[in-house]
């Protein structure tokens, strides 16, 4: 049928449709056309129908001029799409105008029927393989999925699952946490455990959480997975780079656990997560028979297990990350900023340890073996988790100057009573009021100091710059008077010396009486 005729039965099958009463949107939704089309076609008399096709067939096409090269091409390469033909009339054609590319695409099915020339592509060739012996092989993919939460927000899941290839026995872990090597071997042992032993072989794909890089055929695995292999005994099949399909099992296994398992379910934590996925698992997964084997999966690993090789517990060496210090005695770490101790930042090559254990953070020196401090991990981006404790030098513990500073008074009772007091009033700047008490204590006599002390701890005076003063005070009042010291008087100070006599003063009635003599002496 060509393209005339079907558009002429397209436009009588939405009449019809609508006049069986269905919507617009039905209509569109039934014949797999856009609804816009499927409304213009009712808008459309039969008359008006045919006169706009007549339009279409007379209209010209724009790219007409490169009908012989799309046919040279066609012919040498049949399976070209539109759009690297679209490219390749670029290249060689400088002065190709700039068009839309479903004008392209049209143009080349246009050149397409008009030649005979139809797409034609290689199909895959497919075999049947043999069961492999049981024991031989597992295979190992990822997935993720978005769930719902309880307050009805999205977050998105990582699953780990393996599959014994013979059995079809099937192991499932799930982690809010994009997968790293560490937690992949972690997931790896779980499933081992599950399975109660290692098969000789596991299939994966090309992932960079276990290989760095592959050079036809050559697989250069990462330093820790490497490493695991070799403890675990057990040798890695690597599938070629977009090739899926050479590990079939898995990847509808993956599938399945989308379309079964995590349909319609809703997440709450990790915890509860796995625990539903092991009851999954349980009852369904590994215990309904598998569709190409008709046998239960849970009979066929009982049989399986002896071939396994035994698994015994593994103790997962984990390499912790080096992360330069900033200025500030700071690291970043997956978007968010860490506090460091005072003083870790010792220059621009300053380095510190970084290893992640459950919820927390575990910051230790370069070598490891040191842990210098730890944070609660924070899943929010752009957040500063600051610990209180390194914002001051804490080379001097506030108690112990607190203990050598009370001992130094004559009644060390009383000192302690009132400097706790000192502390609960000014919390944030106990250390320099110590340091101002200290001081001053070392610059005066202990009677002083002492009365000093008493009084303000009497007075409910929890100031150290008070104190100071009180002190100064004191000093100032024990030095002795010389009587024929020149005093020097200020004005402005507001103060009065005893020893300056007072001017006399005259009477108010003496200058009432004035006043009246002067008030007579007008009037005569």
């Amino acid at each position: 049928m060509n393209v005339y005729l079907a558009k002429i039965l397209m436009y009588h099958q939405v009449h019809q449709l609508d006049r069986d009463g269905y919507s617009v949107s039905r209509i569109s939704e039934l014949l797999g056309i856009n609804r816009r089309t499927a409304k213009k076609y009712l808008a459309m008399s039969e008359q008006e129908f045919e006169e706009f096709l007549a339009r279409q067939s007379e209209r010209k096409k724009e790219l007409l001029r490169y009908e012989g090269f799309v046919r040279k091409r066609l012919k040498l390469y049949r399976d070209t799409t539109a759009a690297q033909m679209h490219d390749w009339l670029k290249e060689h054609h400088p002065d190709f105008p700039k068009v839309n590319p479903k004008t392209v695409f049209n143009f080349v099915h246009w050149v397409r029927n008009k030649h005979n020339l139809p797409l034609v592509s290689t199909p895959r060739q497919y075999q049947v393989v043999e069961e492999l012996p049981y024991g031989k092989q597992a295979q190992v993919d990822f997935g993720e999925y978005n769930m719902r939460t309880s307050s009805h927000s999205r977050i998105k899941v990582f699953f780990f699952s393996m599959m014994l290839s013979r059995s079809r026995y099937k192991f499932l872990w799930f982690t809010s946490r994009h997968f790293t090597t560490e937690l992949a071997i972690q997931a790896h042992e779980k499933a081992f455990e599950y399975i109660q032993g290692i098969p000789q072989e596991i299939v994966y794909d090309q992932d960079k959480v276990f290989m760095v890089s592959e050079n036809h055929g050559d697989i250069i695995m990462t330093s820790l997975f490497g490493e695991y292999i070799r403890e675990r005994s057990f040798q890695p099949h690597f599938c070629r780079k977009a090739d899926p399909e050479s590990k079939g099992k898995i990847e509808n296994l993956i599938k399945y656990i989308k379309q079964n398992f995590l349909y319609n379910r809703t997440y709450y934590n990790d915890e509860t997560l796995n625990d539903e996925a092991m009851g999954w698992l349980g009852r369904t997964a590994n215990m309904l028979p598998h569709g190409t084997t008709k046998k239960e999966p849970y009979s066929e690993w009982i049989l399986e297990q002896p071939y396994l090789k035994a698994h015994v517990p593994y103790v997962i060496k984990v390499s912790p990350s080096t992360y330069t210090v900033r200025k500030d005695n700071t690291i970043l770490w997956r978007s968010n900023i860490y506090s460091l101790p005072l003083g870790t930042y010792t220059g621009p090559n300053s380095l510190v340890a970084v290893r992640r254990e459950n919820d927390e953070l575990i910051i230790s020196n370069p070598q490891g073996d040191q842990e210098l401090c730890r944070h609660q991990i924070s899943f929010d981006k752009g957040v500063k988790v600051i610990n209180t404790d390194h914002k001051r030098d804490k080379s001097a513990a506030i108690d112990q100057l607190m203990l050598e500073l009370c001992n130094q008074f004559e009644n060390p009772i009383v000192a302690k009573d009132w400097l706790i007091s000192i502390h609960e009033a000014k919390p944030r700047y106990i250390r320099d009021q110590l340091l101002i008490i200290q001081q001053v204590v070392k610059t005066t006599t202990a009677a002083i100091a002492a009365k000093a002390m008493i009084f303000c701890h009497q007075n409910n005076i929890f100031s150290a710059v008070d104190f100071k003063a009180i002190v100064d005070q004191q000093l100032k009042e024990s030095q002795p008077q010389d009587p024929d010291k020149i005093i020097l008087l200020n004005p402005l100070s507001g103060e009065k010396n005893q020893k300056i006599t007072a001017p006399e003063k005259s009477s108010i009635e003496v200058y009432q009486e004035l006043l009246k003599g002067k008030g007579k002496g007008k009037s005569t």
